[in-house]
């Protein structure tokens, strides 16, 4: 099960950074002037994002359930 702590702990290290990137790298082309004609790339990659952090959380919490179960 340490594995797995730290898998999911890289993961979410992961998607953190991800987010950063999507959300930070607009806010900070915004605030220099730079017009964004890539929005639409970015909210579909901000929605895929979400996607995945949710499907990681179902797939966490069947895993601490299953574990529980066992027990």
């Amino acid at each position: 099960m340490k594995e797995a702590k730290e898998v999911f702990r890289i993961v979410g290290i992961i998607l953190l950074a991800l987010f950063l990137l999507v959300v930070g790298i607009p806010l900070v082309l915004a605030a220099a002037g730079v017009t964004l004609s890539i929005l639409g790339f970015v909210i579909k990659l901000a929605i895929l994002v979400i996607k995945l952090a949710v499907v990681l959380a179902i797939g966490y919490l069947i895993l601490v359930g299953v574990r529980a179960f066992l027990r």
